[in-house]
């Protein structure tokens, strides 16, 4: 290595990579791909002409819409493969010699991102999973997502409160035919999964907050819960283990796991992805704890479409007093002095990454 190729990797920052879930893209976001990745066309065509060999809209003319429709834009054949085209558009958009990527992590969806990302799924497997996933429910939803406060106003996390709504949960699944399970742990939220029954019970039992708590998600099924079953083994008989790669950059997956580029077991992360994570809790919160702890990067930029995923971040590092944050006030000031967390889908955090 050169003393110029030296001092260049030298200044490199380290950075860890987060791939947004399925309610990243918003009415805001309409138009992404056409405002910021009008040059990405090899990506976009790539999963236009696959999701037109299926019969379905285009990601180019759905974020071409003139007007956004939550039941078009939302629905899961559609939302999961417009995010993905512009989470991994914005992932190209990065400039590599200015930073290292040293790991990648997702929330619920974003972990399909975060496989093509890594390299662990190459573009053709990776648009052939997420639209495989995403399409699953068009028959029906199954089940619903309902997401609940579990921190103060400093957004800290309440343990008490916690244990208190985990309490509440289970009395939810007393009664004859409910089911509702903890689906996503993000930060400073609880996000449950359940069938209608279910959600009903528990949200009768939570207290209403800052006037929108509990809140149902749209178009949104009981991902990461028992109730989702079916769909894993209907995913695992229409795909096999020989889809997926080792990664090239390490994996951090919804139970905190890290999959490393010489030593990944590439059946296990097959059935990870398509069976263990489907059915079960996604950890957010700790795949967010071993990526500063594990990894120490300098920075994490947050994939868009949108910049939802901040704010659990943020209340991630916060509960583990990161860069000695106490409180949501320390984190807006780190935030103005040296950004830690950089949202691609804020303007202002995306030019500090390109």
């Amino acid at each position: 290595m050169s003393s110029l190729e030296n001092n260049v990797a030298k200044s490199k920052q380290r950075a860890v990579i987060i791939c947004p879930g399925r309610g990243t893209y918003n009415k805001e976001e309409l138009g992404y791909l056409q405002r910021l990745h009008s040059d990405k066309t090899e990506i976009v065509n790539l999963i236009d002409d696959y999701r037109d060999s299926k019969g379905q809209a285009k990601v180019s003319e759905l974020d071409a819409m003139e007007n956004y429709s939550m039941r078009v834009h939302t629905a899961g054949e559609n939302a999961s493969a417009l995010i993905y085209a512009c989470a991994l558009a914005d992932y190209q958009a990065i400039n590599k010699t200015e930073f290292d990527i040293v790991a990648v992590t997702g929330n619920s969806m974003g972990w399909y991102i975060a496989l093509a990302v890594a390299q662990a799924l190459q573009p053709q497997q990776a648009i052939e999973l997420i639209n495989t996933m995403g399409s699953m429910m068009t028959d029906g939803v199954i089940g619903g997502q309902m997401i609940y406060p579990i921190i103060n106003d400093d957004w800290q996390v309440d343990a008490q409160k916690q244990q208190q709504v985990m309490q509440w949960l289970a009395e939810a699944n007393q009664p004859s035919g409910c089911e509702v399970y903890l689906s996503i742990s993000l930060g400073g939220y609880l996000v449950f999964g359940g069938n209608k029954a279910g959600l009903k019970a528990l949200e009768v039992l939570l207290p209403v907050v800052q006037d929108r708590y509990p809140m149902n998600l749209f178009n949104h099924a009981a991902f990461h819960t028992p109730l989702l079953q079916d769909v894993s083994t209907r995913a695992m008989s229409l795909m096999s283990a020989d889809i997926f790669n080792a990664p090239k950059i390490p994996l951090i997956d919804g139970l905190g796991q890290v999959w490393q580029p010489y030593s990944c077991d590439v059946e296990q992360l097959y059935n990870y992805t398509l069976n263990t994570q489907v059915v079960t809790p996604y950890n957010f919160s700790k795949a967010i704890e071993v990526a500063i702890k594990e990894f120490s990067p300098d920075k994490l930029i947050i994939l868009g479409p949108g910049s939802t995923l901040g704010g659990a971040v943020a209340q991630s590092l916060i509960s583990h007093h990161w860069y000695n944050l106490q409180n949501k006030s320390d984190f807006i000031t780190l935030q103005k002095q040296d950004p830690f967390i950089l949202a691609m889908g804020l303007a202002e955090q995306r030019n500090k990454v390109l």
